[in-house]
Order: structure tokens, then C-alpha cells, then sequence
């Protein structure tokens, strides 16, 4: 799966969407609103991939697979945000960025509405 979100052409989070994100990765309210403002289909996909996600933060599942939520960002969010520097220091400090930005969405969004699309 990470290797399909990673081989997409155009990321899950559309390039022009990129800023906004790790600008808004520490504000719950702005990173949804940022979602919320993805074309409809990346949005539905992100927002299964974000329920996906939530099911193993749960803590039943944390006990057994160690991937909290910090642990699921990491490794998730280079699937879905794709830094368009070269400069090593941008990227490095980026990287953070698009960590938070991933684990405020698997903690506060919303996705209970996907259980009934798919």
C-alpha cells in the first residue's frame, strides 16, 4: 500500500496543496480545512487512507503492532506530501512539518462518513 500511495504520480496531496499543509500542521482547524479543500476524489481517498490509519491507532491495536500514532505519521506522511526542494535543510525541516501534519489528521479528522461510501 505505501508503495502505491508513493508511485502516484501526482501525490495524494496535490503539490499546490503542499504549503498549506505544513504551514497548518500544528492547527487541527486548518489542517481539516485543507482537506476539506482537496479535489473531491483525492479528498475521499485521503479520507480512507485516514480511517485506515485511525483503526491501527487505536490502543487495542497499539499494544500489539507498536505503531502509535507518531509511529504512523512517520512513516506514512512521505506516501501522501511530497516536498518539492532539493535543499537537504528545507526537506529535513519539512519532513517534521508533514509528520504533524499526518498525525493532526489521524487524531482529529473526521472520517466516520467513509464507512458508508465504500
Amino acid at each position: 500500500m505505501k508503495l502505491w500511495y508513493r508511485e502516484l504520480e501526482e501525490p495524494l496531496i496535490p503539490m499546490d496543496f503542499y504549503k498549506q499543509c505544513i504551514s497548518n500542521c500544528d492547527d487541527p482547524v486548518a489542517a481539516i480545512a485543507v482537506v476539506q479543500s482537496l479535489p473531491e476524489l483525492n479528498r475521499l481517498v485521503l479520507c480512507y487512507f485516514i480511517h485506515f490509519l485511525q483503526v491501527f491507532a487505536q490502543p487495542s491495536n497499539v499494544a500489539i503492532t507498536k505503531m502509535d500514532v507518531n509511529n504512523l505519521a512517520m512513516v506514512m506522511a512521505p506516501n501522501c506530501l511530497r516536498c518539492h526542494s532539493d535543499d537537504p535543510r528545507i526537506i529535513f525541516e519539512n519532513t517534521r512539518k508533514e509528520m504533524s501534519f499526518l498525525r493532526m489528521l489521524i487524531v482529529h479528522l473526521d472520517t466516520g462518513f467513509i464507512e458508508g461510501v465504500v
